[in-house]
């Protein structure tokens, strides 16, 4: 009998490995491909984007979230909706797009795992933090080289706002999947 358990246990745990390496190609995957066919309003690809980050955030190494933090932004660029004819000027923003995506996990790891900040506090301070940082940027580009004014809603509040939202429907979904799992 113990010799099937642990035949049924290594069977198991080899499925959800397999599950979980595809739950990022998964995500990459519908996050490039929102653009194409959600191209407004902006807040709901950035919701979605940023669950998507919270979930990884929880989930994975930093390495393994990379398709995550990179096809998003990529993807919006493809598809040259949400700006319109201010699309193009995106490419200037897309290194600090990642740069921002990349400060959102981390600091939701670090709140979360090494600080024990509440998981419902560590989407407001990594979706601020993010915000911030993408802001700096954008209030440097419209002002220094007079890139469209747009840009400062979408690279400021819009990300706050979504950064939260995404962040609790991450930690919803995170701890739905783990208390399914606990039930196993």
């Amino acid at each position: 009998m113990n010799e099937f358990t642990n035949f049924w246990n290594l069977k198991y745990n080899f499925k959800e490995t397999i599950v979980e390496k595809y739950e990022v190609v998964f995500y990459a995957l519908v996050s490039f491909l929102l653009p194409f066919f959600i191209a407004h309003p902006q807040w709901v690809i950035g919701i979605i984007v940023n669950l998507f980050l919270t979930k990884v955030a929880f989930n994975f190494k930093l390495k393994t979230a990379l398709p995550v933090i990179l096809f998003p932004s990529l993807g919006v660029l493809s598809a040259g909706l949400i700006f319109g004819s201010n699309t193009h000027f995106l490419l200037y923003f897309i290194p600090m797009i990642w740069i921002g995506n990349t400060i959102y996990i981390l600091t939701y790891k670090f709140t979360v795992f090494k600080k024990n900040i509440n998981k419902w506090i560590s989407p407001i301070i990594s979706a601020l933090i993010k915000s911030i940082v993408l802001f700096a940027y954008t209030l440097i580009l419209v002002y220094l080289f007079t890139f469209p004014k747009i840009f400062l809603i979408a690279m400021g509040s819009l990300q706050v706002v979504t950064g939260i939202i995404g962040g609790y429907l991450g930690v919803i979904s995170v701890q739905a999947i783990y208390k399914n799992k606990k039930k196993r």
